[in-house]
């Protein structure tokens, strides 16, 4: 059970809720601080002073006085109305992120919402009933309105929630299960979808799953390193001491960990052989560099998973109701461009190897991997793949935080389609992931060919781990379920796992 308020929340916290449906409560204290910022919002709702979001409307909007009769209505029709997401619909593991976020954002007592409306959505979470949230519509600012909009729906009775699989009204889904629609008071509705939980909750299991990927990378480019016959000299120490990323440090100490008293590595010392090509020669300075960024990445969604993204904000110590742009996704729209780009050169060098491995002037390996070319076209058209993948990842890549398009008739003149951001790193992450897996294969290939030499300890292990999933291709066939195994096989960290109980844990 994670009980939220308490302390920060983590990444790691994150993916439990999410994808392995543990539980969560409100700690005391976080009951305590909805509490007290209530009474402030309580005390506006009976006066006739103007508070935006508060008894005004919204937008361009909050120039105008909403009586006292009109204000829950106002709340009630400010989700309704803003249930405007189109296109497919968010995985479970990030509709469960949302709702942790959201009330882990809510819980610190500057929104002046009720706590039993952040106990709805707690409910929601632990009776694994999500709500169907389109993925587009977001512009980032103010907050992820559209999509929020259809997560808090559901509190009201309205809108879909998912049950195995399929899309189904709340109202019926909710009766059964004895949970009564709620009625949003004044400010709550506005506190429900004025923030940035989409977008971080995307960054935070991207993140997540990115940091796996990096460590899986360096498993498959020391395993190229072995079918290309490599050298391990790049990676000597003395190199990265003297430029001193961490990134490329580790890195370097990855790869030379993984080849270990290699026989294949051995076996060619002495070839004449005089460098290698960049694809083997600077791993440690590429795969780093996408190191260090994530690093960065990771610092600022770490921070925003603890954000209070709302507007306007209610200090419970004064009374003070400020308005804001917290809701502004500025820092997460920036860093996942960043991660976009670092996730793409991931890609990028992967299939600078797959081109090598498959090309027998370059490889001194069978023409396309295959002992028997002409009749067989072997490996060659995963390089194809491969291709297709970065050059996607190319376009997927141009940073959506550059473009701004006005809403609200240029009252929020300025937004971040950082929930764009955030979709696209997902995507390309998913790509990543394809090029990775077909590099194994292509790896794993390779070194079938330098038998009886064996490769270093962790290598070794990866490739015992390839050939346990995927046979060793003799004649063509379709290779779609090979990728899709060893992708799998990747994401479940089978492969990073079998690495690394042979040479220890590796870096990041």
């Amino acid at each position: 059970m994670l009980i939220v308020g308490n302390t920060p929340l983590t990444i790691d916290e994150l993916v439990s809720v999410a994808r392995k449906r543990e539980r969560v409560t409100l700690s005391e204290n976080a009951i305590e601080l909805m509490k007290n910022s209530r009474i402030w919002v309580e005390k506006i709702l009976e006066s006739e002073a103007p508070i935006y979001g508060i008894n005004t409307g919204f937008g361009e909007l909050s120039k105008i006085f909403i009586p006292h009769d009109q204000r829950e209505r106002l709340q009630r029709n400010l989700i309704l109305s803003h249930c405007t997401g189109v296109g497919e619909r968010l995985p479970e593991d990030i509709c469960r992120a949302i709702m942790l976020l959201s009330i882990n954002s809510l819980s610190k007592g500057y929104s002046g919402i009720r706590p039993e409306i952040v106990e709805g959505i707690a409910t929601l979470l632990n009776n694994d009933i999500y709500p169907m949230i389109p993925c587009k519509g977001s512009v980032g600012s103010s907050g992820d309105l559209a999509p929020l909009a259809h997560m808090a729906s559901v509190l009201l009775g309205e809108g879909m929630v998912v049950v195995s699989d399929k899309e189904v009204p709340s109202a019926p889904v909710l009766e059964g299960l004895g949970i009564k629609p709620l009625a949003l008071g004044g400010k709550e509705g506005l506190a429900l979808i004025n923030g940035t939980q989409v977008m971080t909750a995307i960054a935070a299991l991207t993140c997540y799953d990115a940091m796996r990927l990096m460590k899986t990378a360096d498993i498959a480019a020391a395993l190229s390193l072995e079918a290309l016959q490599g050298t391990r000299t790049a990676f000597d120490p003395r190199i990265a001491m003297i430029r001193p990323h961490l990134g490329q440090e580790i890195t370097a100490k990855n790869i030379l960990a993984l080849t270990q008293d290699s026989k294949i590595v051995a076996h060619h010392a002495q070839c004449d052989k005089v460098q290698d090509a960049y694809s083997l020669r600077c791993i440690s300075q590429v795969h780093g560099a996408s190191k260090d960024a994530l690093r960065r990445v990771i610092e600022t969604v770490s921070i925003e998973l603890n954000s209070v993204t709302d507007n306007p904000l209610v200090m419970a110590d004064t009374g003070d109701v400020i308005s804001g742009g917290n809701f502004h996704g500025q820092p997460i729209a920036l860093v996942m461009d960043y991660l976009k780009i670092a996730l793409s050169e991931i890609a990028n060098i992967s299939e600078r190897r797959i081109s090598r491995l498959v090309d027998r002037k370059l490889s001194d390996l069978p023409a396309f991997l295959t002992a028997y070319p002409g009749v067989n076209s072997g490996f060659m058209i995963l390089q194809y793949t491969a291709a297709s993948l970065v050059s996607e990842n190319k376009v997927l890549a141009h940073p959506a935080s550059v473009d701004s398009i006005p809403t609200s008739a240029n009252q929020e003149d300025h937004v971040s389609m950082g929930t764009i951001a955030s979709r696209q790193a997902r995507e390309i992450l998913d790509n990543v992931q394809y090029v990775i897996a077909i590099e194994m294969l292509a790896a794993a290939q390779g070194v079938d060919f330098l038998k009886p030499a064996t490769p270093g300890a962790g290598t070794q292990a990866a490739h015992l781990m390839v050939r346990s999933l995927v046979s060793h291709l003799d004649e063509d066939r379709a290779l779609h379920p090979d990728i899709m195994t060893i992708k799998n096989a990747i994401l479940d960290e089978r492969i990073l796992n079998a690495a690394e109980r042979t040479v220890g844990e590796l870096l990041l």
